[in-house]
């Protein structure tokens, strides 16, 4: 995607980051930051309310990231990890940690390598330049999820969890997801606001009860709520709301958007 959702010129690329982060103004967390939630947008669409999520994570004294995003164009049963290697990005390489890949691999036999998955994928690819920027060495877990199903999400989030638990401790976990899609702004805001408060109530067994009614809440919400199960049985407690947008804030359409959240967990 570099070139078209985000620029591939490293100098164009920071300076657009740093416009964002500049007017993203969030309160200090004296907690160690558990996960955050991002969208996945184009940078000119998503970036403004990433922004509010990636400003708390600069201060995050985290040794690995756990990426997890959704499949949107292969459909498969289980996880696609990446479990090895680099990512490129216009800033640099970002290294994939290995150990904690094959550990996270270990957990849960439907956690298998798809690279086919991560081809067109753009989910996890936009918050690479906020990672290399932001994080610079920190190496990363790309997790990419098919079917979003009740127990793909709860499996993969334990997975997760016992990975982390016993090996990376000062892991930060980043589910990527836009939320209602191609909807007029007034019923995107209604549809998004029941997401939200699931989110901030930490209440992953409601957010899966609404996903599974209404998949057009959110085209992340599988690993939403994966990442939401494994920050809680790793003893987060607490989720905030830092930025909602829609596409239109950008574009100036209200009648059709897609609508973006960022928000903190620990």
């Amino acid at each position: 995607m570099a070139g078209t959702w985000y620029p591939d010129n490293p100098a164009r690329l920071v300076a657009e980051m740093d416009a964002y982060l500049a007017r993203a103004h969030v309160d200090a967390v004296t907690r160690p930051l558990r996960a955050i939630v991002a969208p996945h947008a184009g940078l000119m669409y998503s970036g403004p309310v990433a922004a509010f999520a990636y400003n708390l994570v600069r201060s995050s004294r985290c040794t690995s990231i756990v990426l997890v995003g959704p499949s949107h164009f292969v459909p498969f049963h289980g996880v696609s990890i990446w479990p090895e290697g680099a990512w490129d990005t216009p800033l640099g390489p970002v290294t994939v940690d290995r150990e904690l890949a094959q550990a996270i691999m270990s957990e849960w036999r439907d956690i298998v390598e798809l690279p086919a998955a991560h081809g067109r994928e753009h989910s996890l690819e936009m918050q690479l330049p906020f990672v290399a920027h932001l994080l610079p060495g920190v190496p990363i877990v790309p997790l990419v999820m098919g079917r979003q199903t009740r127990d793909t999400a709860f499996a993969l989030g334990g997975a997760i969890a016992r990975a982390v638990a016993a090996r990376a401790k000062d892991t930060l976990l980043v589910t990527s997801s836009d939320l209602s899609h191609y909807e007029v702004a007034a019923t995107a805001l209604a549809l998004d606001e029941v997401v939200i408060q699931c989110v901030e109530s930490m209440d992953v067994g409601r957010l899966m009860d609404v996903l599974e009614a209404e998949p057009r809440h959110a085209c992340g919400g599988g690993p939403m709520v994966a990442v939401l199960d494994a920050a809680r049985r790793l003893g987060a407690t607490d989720a905030r709301l830092l930025q909602y947008a829609d596409s239109g804030d950008v574009s100036g359409d209200k009648s059709s958007v897609v609508g973006y959240m960022a928000a903190a967990i620990w």
